[in-house]
């Protein structure tokens, strides 16, 4: 079997883009994939180009031997572009030679450790007592683990830190009395605050109010995330930003986190999110995967999670709570994972399971999506 063609197509599905790929064979079987770099897939389809000018005419079952290839095939190795672009090939191999063997993706992981996956959801928000609502609602769904919405203040503009950790940690003290001690409460402050915001804002609630703080602070200092540690007793999930094992390392080795919130179709698809994994086991880290996106996504994070031992729970965007239904768009993808209640059944079928309308999907033109550029009420820039 050999490589005839590598198809990058940008998507637009719900409100921004999915860039998904295809790859194609001489003997008829195809795969797709996905990669998670949202709002830069000109970037990401233009280092899949580069790729494809050496991968046509290859054999897709060595999906290891070609993983390191297009890791090492330049001077400079790595980064999120092009950690991107292998992850979304490696992801479409994984389902190229599941179908020809007639297999699940898992079993070409290790087989099923788990028959499904247990979800997370998010409240949509405001923080307050809609937001506490929310979760009553999630709750009584069969939802046992969840994430609070930090205030934001209604500014889509406009993010002041000390304003918003002052009243959500109010709301997160009253959600945790109203809803009791068994269901999981996180929050995400998606890299926003300042290791002594962050403090602080643990410091205003009692101890056991949080089972997790999801990336409070940027990622790029380990030892920040060190400093931070030493400050507050909240276990951290971090990592949906890390773009290869050598970025979970420092984390990993010196014990930082709890929960490593890895991104499939970010890190470098299947073939290095298992050894995150494997490495995460020998540390008592348990896998949180980031999974905010389209449905291969999370197609190849439900074969992931069914494949290793240590493993948490499965980010969602399709709760009955979210605005976010539009991205796991029926009219392109058939076959894609459906929520069981509050969790995804595992699916038996080969590869990934999931299948693609591409003639939709050519007929689309591409159209620009960004992020918010988000700013404090003194004019700077702040995260988003």
């Amino acid at each position: 079997m050999k490589i005839t063609a590598i198809r990058p197509y940008p998507t637009w599905v719900g409100t921004r883009n999915q860039l998904i790929v295809k790859i194609e064979t001489d003997e008829g079987i195809y795969g797709w994939g996905e990669s998670g770099l949202s709002g830069r897939e000109k970037a990401v389809a233009g280092a899949i180009e580069h790729y494809r000018e050496f991968l046509i005419g290859r054999d897709p079952m060595m999906i290891g031997a070609l993983w390191q290839e297009m890791y090492r095939s330049q001077y400079f190795e790595g980064g999120r572009v092009l950690t991107a672009a292998i992850s979304a090939i490696d992801i479409a191999l994984h389902d190229i030679k599941g179908k020809a063997l007639g297999v699940p993706v898992y079993e070409l992981l290790g087989g099923k450790q788990r028959n499904h996956i247990p979800t997370f959801a998010t409240t949509r928000g405001p923080c307050g007592p809609e937001m506490i609502e929310q979760a009553k609602e999630l709750i009584a769904l069969g939802w046992t683990s969840m994430r609070l919405s930090p205030a934001s203040f209604g500014d889509d503009k406009i993010f002041e830190p000390r304003q918003s950790i002052a009243e959500t940690a109010e709301w997160c003290i009253k959600a945790r009395e109203a809803l009791g001690s068994t269901v999981v409460l996180g929050i995400d402050y998606h890299h926003r605050l300042s290791v002594a915001e962050a403090a602080s804002f643990c410091q205003k609630m009692p101890s056991g109010t949080l089972d997790f703080l999801e990336e409070p602070i940027r990622d790029e200092t380990p030892e920040a995330y060190e400093a931070l540690r030493k400050l507050v007793d909240v276990p951290f999930a971090v990592g949906e930003e890390f773009s290869s094992k050598w970025q979970f390392l420092p984390y990993i080795e010196r014990d930082i986190h709890q929960f490593n919130r890895i991104d499939v179709c970010n890190v470098g698809g299947l073939t290095e999110s298992m050894k995150v994994a494997g490495w995460s086991e020998a540390h008592y880290v348990d896998m949180m995967p980031h999974n905010p996106l389209g449905p291969i996504c999370t197609a190849a994070t439900v074969h992931f999670a069914a494949a290793v031992p240590n493993f948490s729970w499965l980010e969602t965007r399709a709760s009955p709570g979210e605005s976010y239904l539009g991205f796991n768009d029926s009219a392109i993808f058939t076959g894609q994972p459906v929520l069981n209640g509050a969790v995804y059944d595992v699916s038996d079928a080969p590869g990934l399971g999931i299948e693609v309308d591409e003639e939709t999907v050519k007929q689309q033109s591409f159209k620009f999506w960004e992020a918010p550029h988000l700013h404090r009420n003194d004019g700077s820039i702040t995260n988003w």
